[in-house]
């Protein structure tokens, strides 16, 4: 493993005293303050989380590519990935996960009062058709605009593609593959290390922008559903699948991917700009790399529990909101809707919101309204679409262990 900077250097001894879990609180607390000292913002600390949220976004890309690559280059005959379990815990793991929001959403009915008037110049996706040949699509990009754009699903399908061929080729190739594929890893970890001064920056600039925290304020109730229904799928629903799976404690490796991946992903508020994070955090618990190289980015893509729950409760209480009258089969036909529009969430800030009018189209809520109800998802996006992100992000790592039935946590 490279290691850009020397353990024995005064710096990295001061650092490396601090565990890097306790660096990044002390740089969340560090912007709560800044802003109620420096309220303004002309400052230059906003740049800091935009610093650290558009380094991670340009060294993913091509950090996927050359661990895909190179992991299936490397692959031998025989080796298990264990994509086939991984892509089925996803799968079902997304179906509880609407079905579950489903039911929070019976049991604490919530409404939109007022719609607020914020319709965005955006087009959504008018039916479940548009998103899967969106998908398809996306997957037969260009290789190289898809690493300038972020496309992580033509990423990973050229990544497979190149990783086959690179299996005749000599093992000199295969070997400056694996080299490239490790100082990129390098490089993403040297990124990584300035997390918390990005937190700082993010922390600081969500509490000074305008609105704040007190936007809110008029959405509390869907934003405690929605809050609520995401803590259960992490503390409760996630572990009793890898319970169910693995037949172990599987406690240890959640609270190690909450601290260690949730956490960096609740600011950075992107599934993709946390991909990096989650890999450096499965090699730390000694998972297969022929496993986790794929799972990770796929999961990126198509595991998207958070997203699902977003869309089923925004959605209902909107359906709630105007008297319509939803039976049983309806509500479970926009549950499984709503875990394929999740399979096509991007892995941006925000990405889920676009989903959520061909949701209310289901019920026959027109664009205009449905449009409202993601004007009133980005309000309280501050929260939604940060705890959504940390679900998501944090459970490829988890599903990756249980995947590969090593949900121990080694200890350091």
């Amino acid at each position: 493993m490279l290691e850009p900077v020397s353990p024995n250097n005064p710096i990295a001894k001061f650092f490396n005293a601090i565990p890097f879990i306790m660096q990044v609180v002390i740089g969340l607390i560090l912007g709560v303050i800044l802003a109620m000292i420096i309220p303004g913002d002309k400052t230059v600390l906003p740049a800091f989380g935009s610093l650290f949220v558009s380094a991670l976004k340009a060294m993913a890309p091509i950090l996927v590519f050359v661990l895909v690559s190179s992991a299936i280059a490397g692959h031998n005959k025989g080796t298990k990935t264990n994509m086939k379990p991984v892509i089925l815990v996803y799968f079902f793991s997304m179906i509880f996960a609407s079905i579950l929001a489903l039911s929070m959403s019976y049991a604490f009915p919530v409404t939109f009062p007022a719609l607020a008037d914020a319709a965005s110049e955006v087009s959504p996706p008018q039916g479940i058709s548009e998103v899967l040949l969106n998908f398809i699509m996306q997957a037969v990009d260009n290789p190289v605009n898809a690493l300038i754009k972020g496309n992580y699903v033509a990423i990973l399908v050229w990544g497979i593609a190149f990783g086959l061929m690179f299996r005749v080729a000599h093992e000199p190739t295969k070997l400056v593959l694996d080299d490239l594929a490790q100082t990129v890893a390098g490089v993403v970890r040297i990124v990584i290390r300035f997390a918390p001064l990005g937190v700082m920056g993010l922390v600081y600039s969500s509490c000074t922008q305008e609105g704040g925290f007190a936007n809110l304020l008029n959405y509390v109730q869907v934003v405690l559903v929605l809050v609520a229904t995401m803590l259960l799928i992490a503390f409760v629903l996630n572990p009793l699948l890898a319970f169910i799976v693995c037949r172990k404690n599987p406690y240890p490796l959640i609270f190690t991917s909450i601290t260690q991946s949730a956490v960096t992903a609740f600011f950075t508020r992107s599934s993709a700009a946390n991909i990096p994070v989650n890999l450096a955090l499965c090699e730390r618990l000694n998972l297969p790399k022929e496993t986790y190289a794929i799972s990770i980015p796929l999961g990126c893509t198509i595991n998207m529990s958070g997203a699902a729950v977003t869309i089923v409760i925004m959605t209902m209480a909107a359906v709630r909101t105007l008297g319509i009258e939803v039976d049983f089969a309806s509500a479970l036909l926009m549950c499984i809707a709503s875990v394929l529009c999740a399979c096509g969430t991007s892995g941006i800030a925000g990405g889920s919101l676009m989903l959520i009018p061909l949701a209310c189209s289901i019920f026959g809520i027109g664009n205009d309204i449905a449009m409202q109800v993601v004007g009133i998802g980005f309000i309280i996006g501050v929260i939604q679409d940060s705890t959504e992100t940390a679900l998501n992000s944090s459970s490829d790592v988890v599903f990756t262990a249980v995947a590969c039935r090593q949900i121990e946590v080694p200890k350091e």
